[in-house]
């Protein structure tokens, strides 16, 4: 019994500095939090647009600052998506490393085909309906179905994001768009001007993958010359 006291205590002083006041923004304090929460998730999006394997150990570690961050903010569906991510976050690793198939070790970019985008899109719809319905009953949550919808949207980019498609981008820029007003509602200002860069970083990022695709691609002279 005293173990477990010892370590929860233990816990409660690791996380409770992580969770005080470090500067404040528009008369709303910011905690160590958050702040590590932006720091994380710019680099990992920066990292992502250049294709580069580190990634996702920061995405892990950005995914357990947000836990704590969306937990206190009220909202459950984002806390909870970022367990999914983690589990996610470790299949795209593998994936990026060991899914280029015969001959290489390296995951290409490619498109997403429409059987992926018919049940992507279903599943988005089912996601986002379920997920509201469950928030609205058994949570406080003031803004259940635009927390459901971001939960469905970025569930359905990190798929594509695993499987290297270049479409993931637009499903980050739709998410952001919506977590932008949604998050300064919750007045998480730093977040909200984070996912204002997240946005400005997936464009960098869609354009990167455009041109190593396009790069990758036979020109129809070069297939007819073949």
């Amino acid at each position: 019994m005293t173990i477990k006291k010892e370590a929860g205590v233990s816990l409660a002083d690791i996380l409770d500095p992580l969770q005080q006041p470090l500067v404040t923004i528009l008369d709303t304090p910011v905690s160590w939090t958050e702040v590590l929460g932006f720091g994380s998730g710019a680099l990992c999006v920066w990292l992502v647009a250049r294709q580069h394997l580190a990634n996702w150990p920061i995405g892990i570690a950005n995914n357990l600052f947000f836990i704590l961050l969306f937990t206190q903010a009220g909202l459950y569906a984002d806390a909870g998506l970022q367990i999914v991510f983690i589990t996610l976050a470790a299949y795209g690793w593998w994936t990026w490393t060991h899914g280029g198939g015969p001959g290489t070790s390296v995951l290409p970019v490619r498109r997403t085909t429409r059987t992926e985008w018919t049940w992507l899109l279903a599943a988005g719809v089912v996601g986002t309906l379920g997920i509201t319905l469950l928030l609205s009953r058994a949570t406080d949550s003031t803004v259940p179905f635009w927390d459901a919808l971001t939960t469905s949207l970025s569930l359905m980019a990190t798929y594509g994001q695993c499987r290297k498609r270049l479409e993931s981008w637009w499903l980050w820029i739709a998410a952001d768009v919506v977590y932008i007003p949604l998050y300064a509602h919750k007045g998480l200002y730093l977040t909200s001007l984070l996912y204002a860069g997240f946005l400005a970083l997936c464009l960098v990022g869609l354009r990167n993958w455009h041109r190593d695709l396009t790069a990758r691609t036979p020109r129809p002279m070069e297939v007819a010359a073949a």
